[in-house]
């Protein structure tokens, strides 16, 4: 959960009229208790308000669509938007005002980490979207605890630690830049060049992302994990390039840097981690939660590079307002596989229906010298496939 649920709750006025009880009304008896039933009932709505909408979930970002190339050029406009969007902690928005042009960065790798994840999962039952037709991304299902959630905080602090990474190496923030620091020295090769500094991305990512999370719950405890594990990944995957120097073609020397894997790798060597995700328990020590460990000891214990989850997840066949589910009824299948994109799997024993569409495509296509290529127009029939 995130520590702090009461920051820039807007201002109350905002939110409600000025509060000018007119009791006790002529001719009634006023009881104590039902004025302070009131207040009570006030106090639930503000409180229920206030948790909706400061959840501290910032990769929520994802959801608007925002042109942000301008935004730390423009301080009153940045203002604006972090007072009027309350998808950053209290700490976070720190961060931000001290460093405006972080903003265009956080949005962005909210927005390659939902691209990412959509990619990944576009053929699942859970396919990181989740309504219909609409701009919103998480709903109300960031915050479950099952693997699902486990991916999100993995995807997004990874993202993150990415997108912060390459930024710095663009020049793109005055606050950083590419990494120069000369490593183990090789006899057939020399380090050079610009490496990306993968470890102050880690780093401010870790300061940015961590500090919203309560240590004290499972929760707390969960996303920690697996922001750590992400990033903990990022690092592993960054690959060495190297680039030959010398006359008429040769490798006289050969300088090599490092670079960061390409984000679809990363989204889908999460999506194997979220595959072996471990289901974990909260272990108390005098009532306080101290760490998480694995529910059935007959596995190996979870290891820093494990993705974990504390709940269940639901089926996701069916619509599910509550958690921002649409189901699969509509959703487009596989007739002859057995895999998870499927009509058996995906359309979870509901069946199917045929649709049959002739759509024009270019066929018969041929090399014209010189230099294209030629096609003809075909109507071509396709069959498509959709759950009932």
């Amino acid at each position: 959960m995130v520590k702090h649920k009461t920051f820039f709750c807007f201002r109350l006025s905002s939110i409600f009229p000025p509060f000018r009880p007119s009791w006790p009304p002529t001719n009634q008896v006023f009881s104590r208790n039902a004025v302070q039933r009131k207040s009570m009932l006030l106090l639930l709505i503000v409180l229920i308000y206030c948790n909706k909408f400061t959840n501290g979930n910032w990769w929520r970002v994802a959801d608007l669509s925002l042109d942000v190339k301008h935004f730390h050029r423009d301080s009153n406009r940045t203002y604006e938007f972090y007072n009027e969007n309350t998808f950053f902690t209290q700490h976070q928005r720190e961060i931000c005002y001290n460093n405006p042009e972080l903003l265009k960065v956080i949005v962005n790798a909210a927005n390659i980490a939902k691209y990412e994840c959509q990619g990944y999962f576009q053929n699942s039952r859970w396919n990181c979207s989740v309504r219909r037709g609409s701009e919103i991304f998480y709903g109300n299902f960031d915050d479950k605890g099952n693997r699902e959630t486990a991916y999100l905080s993995a995807i997004n602090s990874a993202s993150l630690a990415w997108t912060i990474t390459r930024y710095c190496t663009k020049g793109e923030l005055t606050m950083c830049t590419c990494d120069h620091i000369q490593r183990k020295k090789h006899s057939k090769w020399t380090w050079g060049g610009c490496s990306e500094d993968v470890n102050y991305g880690i780093k401010q990512a870790r300061q940015f992302v961590d500090h919203q999370e309560d240590r004290s719950t499972s929760f707390g405890l969960m996303n920690l994990h697996n922001n750590e594990a992400a990033r903990r990944t990022l690092r592993a995957k960054m690959q060495k390039v190297c680039k030959c120097h010398g006359m008429s073609g040769s490798c006289t020397t050969r300088v090599c840097w490092r670079r960061l894997p390409p984000m679809k790798l990363m989204a889908d060597t999460l999506g194997s981690m979220f595959d072996a995700a471990a289901l974990v328990k909260p272990v108390e020590n005098k009532g306080v939660i101290k760490k998480l460990k694995r529910k059935d000891s007959q596995y190996k214990k979870v290891n820093k590079s494990d993705l974990v989850y504390i709940a269940d997840s639901p089926d996701y066949c069916e619509e599910n307002e509550s958690l921002g589910i649409f189901g699969t009824r509509g959703r487009f299948c596989n007739r002859t596989s057995y895999g998870i994109e499927g009509c058996r799997l995906l359309c979870c024993g509901r069946g199917y229906q045929t649709r049959i569409r002739n759509v024009e495509e270019k066929c018969n296509c041929k090399f014209v010298w010189c230099c294209s290529v030629k096609c003809d127009t075909c109507n071509v029939r396709k069959d498509e496939y959709i759950c009932n």
